[in-house]
């Protein structure tokens, strides 16, 4: 599928962020990022080599630049362009720095930790602590299918609940470790959703999955300008779209069977209702036993 992606639509070409910098350079960078990763003599000798050529080449262009932007201010200056003369000043001025970049991360001790290696270590055991929960089980035992009754046998996955899936997710969402965007599922015609669904129904029936689905990539956001805690930070993680669609059905299949057995007094995490309405009924409440000038007694239970 990627190759048939790359070759019909092929991939957009990264924008400089800099006005100096050349294509080029961003091909030029894109290889020294791959070298760089590279933990072997070779890895880094070119991840040197390419770091000195792609100084001195922006270096230089840098310089140019600079100066072909001052002689123009100076040739708007002499003929009186005073207008396009401070427009043109502005190009120059630098953005505000806005927080201390690669200040590192704290650890447990609050310790201020910059290696690349430990820092990683940090992450990885802040991510296994915020997702880990008491008593969880070291093993998930699954029921073989042959010693389920058929009865207890949830249908195959209809392909209009791959479509309806789809049609759900939003445009524009980075991808997954399979490479694969959203936005091409978005324009599968019939036969391409009737191999999407083959392969869902696959996943379903031998509870196997691929190994794109279960690798997540992490990211991390910052929630303020000097964040400095695991904890000042959003994560984000980056899931492959086709097991998301996967999710979205068996979701919706399990809200539906969910739905039949949830009291009324259940508002959170339920279609059609919210936190806000129970709120609102509990104001109701309070207002008709302040007209009635009796007590209301009310118990908040902090769950955890």
């Amino acid at each position: 599928m990627l190759d048939t992606i790359s070759d019909l639509v092929g991939k957009v070409e990264k924008i400089a962020r800099k006005p100096w910098v050349t294509q080029e350079m961003m091909s030029k960078m894109e290889e020294r990022r791959k070298w760089k990763n590279v933990n072997n003599e070779e890895g880094r000798r070119k991840y040197r080599r390419l770091r000195n050529e792609l100084k001195r080449a922006t270096d230089r262009a840098k310089k140019e630049y600079l100066e072909k932007i001052c002689n123009e201010i100076m040739e708007f200056q002499r003929t009186g362009r005073y207008d396009l003369m401070y427009m043109k000043t502005k190009e120059l001025g630098w953005k505000e720095n806005h927080g201390i970049q690669n200040i590192g991360i704290e650890d447990s001790q609050g310790n201020r930790i910059v290696d690349q290696r430990q820092v990683l270590k940090i992450w990885e055991n802040y991510i296994s602590e915020l997702y880990d929960r008491p008593n969880r089980p070291e093993t998930l035992e699954v029921e073989p299918e042959e010693e389920v009754d058929t009865d207890e046998k949830g249908p195959y996955i209809l392909q209009s609940e791959v479509e309806k899936a789809i049609k759900e997710m939003r445009k524009g969402k980075a991808t997954g470790d399979d490479d694969v965007p959203g936005d091409v599922l978005k324009l599968l015609g019939e036969g391409g959703l009737k191999t999407l669904t083959k392969l869902i129904n696959t996943i379903y029936e031998t509870g196997e999955w691929p190994k794109d689905f279960t690798e997540v990539t992490m990211i991390a956001l910052k929630k303020k300008t000097k964040a400095t805690k695991c904890s000042d930070h959003r994560t984000i993680s980056l899931i492959a779209h086709t097991a998301k669609i996967i999710a979205k059905i068996l979701k919706r299949r399990i809200e539906r069977k969910i739905e039949d057995v949830l009291g009324e007094d259940q508002f959170g995490f339920r279609r059609g209702k919210g936190t806000r309405d129970a709120i609102g009924m509990m104001r109701i409440i309070a207002e008709r036993t302040l007209e009635i000038d009796e007590e209301l007694c009310v118990c908040f239970i902090d769950w955890k």
